[in-house]
């Protein structure tokens, strides 16, 4: 009688699963509607994902309600040295700061009206949002390539998409309400008011000397 054989197929695929959530999260944002099998692994496996990712001093971020999930850089104890920085951090020009505050704003005006849980606003819309922090009498044509390419920044970020066949609308992706909160919004406002109050006196006095 031969002795019964049994085939361990299970944690290879695990494995290979493994690979695949962390190589994803490794280069951006896994979201749950781009890859609905790849998260669900992700769910399953999210103990192994934490420890993996544990080992170079990251964390999972993971919001199961909004369907994102990303790796922040862990923060080191008094007694740690602080761990290489494998995910970079990006410094912000101030316009594209300013359009991604006024998207985040408009996502918590939209929640709070109880509105579509999808936010979709075209590139015009955008337009005459930033049009009032700029100098009266700017271009149109150059205001709305600046708009334009810093959309494109935004969308490499993984804060915003452009729909598909709609190039002109733009879905603000939910992900931007756990890297934009209150307290980096309330630093702007302050920083924008300063802008504004400068931007004020040279608009009176190009209205003196005119």
């Amino acid at each position: 009688m031969q002795p019964e054989t049994f085939t361990t197929s299970a944690a290879p695929a695990d494995g290979d699963a493994l690979s695949r959530v962390v190589v994803t999260l490794m280069k951006g944002v896994l979201y749950q509607e781009a890859d609905p099998g790849l998260w669900q692994h992700l769910l399953d496996l999210q103990a192994r994902v934490r420890d993996y990712v544990a080992v170079m001093g990251l964390s999972l971020m993971l919001d199961e309600a909004e369907g994102y999930a990303w790796l922040h850089t862990r923060e080191p104890t008094e007694d740690e040295a602080p761990p290489p920085r494998l995910v970079a951090r990006r410094q912000l020009s101030y316009p594209v700061s300013l359009v991604v505050a006024l998207l985040r704003r408009k996502l918590a005006e939209s929640d709070a009206g109880g509105g579509e849980p999808r936010l979709i606003l075209s590139r015009d819309d955008i337009v005459e949002m930033v049009r009032t922090f700029l100098p009266a009498g700017t271009n149109e044509a150059r205001l709305v390539d600046q708009v334009d390419a810093h959309i494109n920044k935004i969308v490499d970020l993984g804060f915003v998409r452009r729909l598909r066949g709609q190039p002109q609308s733009i879905e603000v992706r939910r992900i931007l309400k756990a890297f934009v909160d209150a307290q980096w919004l309330n630093e702007f406002d302050a920083r924008l008011k300063v802008y504004l109050g400068h931007l004020s006196g040279e608009t009176s006095s190009a209205e003196e000397g005119a």
